[in-house]
Parts: structure tokens; C-alpha cells; sequence
């Protein structure tokens, strides 16, 4: 994904934007920050095993788990310690 502008007004409250063709995601900040090790966003992901190998080379953990059937995904942990899940889209 690549960092784009935010508008002028919402600039001033920190965090940043990232695109990619027609998604994006919207990073805000809060002063006291804390991890969020339970609540987290999940993206839908296609390549998924290609995305898990270069996760995985890249040394970041993978927790992949099989609790709901038919759905491949894992979880991964932010360098802030904040947790994302992968969704297989293939």
C-alpha cells in the first residue's frame, strides 16, 4: 500500500492513510496509546499463501488457526503489538 495525503482539516489530528487500487485504510492515533491484543481489523487477502511466505521470511509470527471451517486465516501482530487477521481470498 502507499501512504496518500490526507485532507488539510483531518491532517492536524495525526495518524495516516494508505491506499492500494481501490482500498484504502485509515491509521488513527490516541494519546495513550495501548495495543490492541483482542479487537482488531481483518483484510481480506488473495495470494494468501505467497503473502504468508514472505510474512513468514520476513520473521513476523504467524498464528494460523482452523476454528471456522471453510475459512483459511491467521493472525499476525503489528510491530506495535496490535493484532490484524488474514483472510484467505482466493
Amino acid at each position: 500500500m502507499t501512504e496518500i495525503p490526507k485532507p488539510a482539516e483531518l491532517a492536524k489530528r495525526g495518524g495516516c492513510w494508505f491506499q492500494s487500487g481501490a482500498v484504502q485504510i485509515h491509521l488513527g492515533v490516541e494519546q495513550d496509546f495501548r495495543p490492541a491484543k483482542k479487537a482488531h481489523p481483518a483484510l481480506r487477502c488473495k495470494n494468501y499463501d505467497a503473502l504468508l511466505a514472505a510474512i513468514t521470511t520476513a520473521e513476523v509470527s504467524v498464528e494460523e488457526t482452523n476454528d471456522i471451517p471453510g475459512v483459511r486465516r491467521c493472525h499476525i501482530h503489528d510491530p506495535f503489538g496490535n493484532r490484524i487477521e488474514l483472510v484467505c481470498a482466493d
